[in-house]
């Protein structure tokens, strides 16, 4: 397995932006996009390559095809359609379902020793779904989950607050979707707990849960903030960092929750996912947990029956 390799299945706006952002992180040695439509990933390859020139640290960035999964150090699931205005995450899985099971085909015939992450939505159910087609463990394959929710409520909660993103600690938690919730009570702004702040937690909460979607409307898709968090995650994976970040990992137990992929806090390094962080929720936050996992599972059965 080359130490430093990351393939990104999937050349359209989300994966473009991660392999993008990735090569100007300089974290990576090679940078491989791989997509249905060739061409695509070849011009895409030919001008993020093209940027590199300008970097501090060369990353060779190339197309390539699925046998490359085989000794990469990451694989990022990055395929699907753009979500449309008005649509939810959860609208997109039949499509969804169906571009992974032709994925899924196409990978049977090789081994990945690496890191699978997928950001394809409705991530929760993509990230159960390939977990199981590829037949890997929970630490080996999740999903970016509310990782990028969590940088969405921390720059609301920046804004409210005056204070700096970086002395503030939050998490979103649950789906990566309409029903993710906020444990306010973990929540602290320079230390202090939020409610020693005059902040409105219905505000923060439906900002977090609408941005994308303000996004969607206004320019047809998301892929700055992606990219960035997917590069965040895989440079905890590179560098073994050991940073706690939230994730869309098999739950089995954890937050009294079984055979769900949610969004939770998790220790990544090396191996992936390699802790699971619960934090101490309050009665009414667990409720809300328990209701955004039962919406999750509902479309897991959805999947698996297509």
């Amino acid at each position: 397995m080359k130490m430093r390799k990351v393939v990104i299945i999937g050349a359209g706006h989300v994966g473009s932006h991660c392999g993008y952002t990735l090569a100007h992180s300089g974290i990576t040695d090679e940078i491989v996009l791989v997509d249905v439509d060739k061409d695509k990933a070849y011009a895409q390859a030919l001008d993020i390559a093209d940027s590199v020139s300008f970097c501090e640290r060369e990353t060779v960035v190339r197309s390539g095809d699925y046998k490359d999964c085989e000794d990469a150090a990451i694989v990022v699931i990055a395929i699907g359609e753009a979500r449309k205005p008005g649509q939810t995450r959860l609208d997109m899985l039949g499509r969804s379902v169906e571009m992974l099971k032709e994925l899924l085909a196409q990978l049977s015939p090789y081994k990945i020793s690496g890191i699978v992450v997928t950001i394809t939505n409705p991530a929760d159910i993509v990230a159960d779904f390939v977990r199981k087609g590829l037949g890997l463990e929970r630490n080996k394959v999740f999903g970016t989950g509310t990782l990028l929710d969590t940088a969405r409520l921390i720059r609301t909660l920046s804004e409210e607050s005056g204070v700096s993103r970086h002395s503030i600690q939050a998490f979103s938690l649950g789906e990566h979707g309409d029903s993710s919730m906020i444990p306010f009570s973990t929540v602290t702004i320079g230390g202090i707990p939020f409610d020693d702040y005059n902040i409105s937690k219905e505000k923060v909460l439906e900002a977090t849960r609408q941005i994308g979607m303000t996004i969607i409307e206004g320019k047809k898709s998301t892929e700055f903030g992606i990219g960035r968090a997917l590069t965040e995650m895989a440079a905890c994976i590179l560098r073994d960092e050991k940073k706690i970040m939230p994730a869309s990992v098999l739950l089995q137990g954890e937050y009294g929750q079984y055979d769900v992929h949610c969004g939770v806090p998790c220790l990544i390094g090396k191996n992936g996912i390699e802790k699971i962080i619960e934090l101490p929720l309050t009665e009414e936050e667990q409720e809300m947990l328990n209701r955004s996992c039962e919406i999750i599972k509902q479309h897991i059965e959805m999947a698996s029956q297509d």
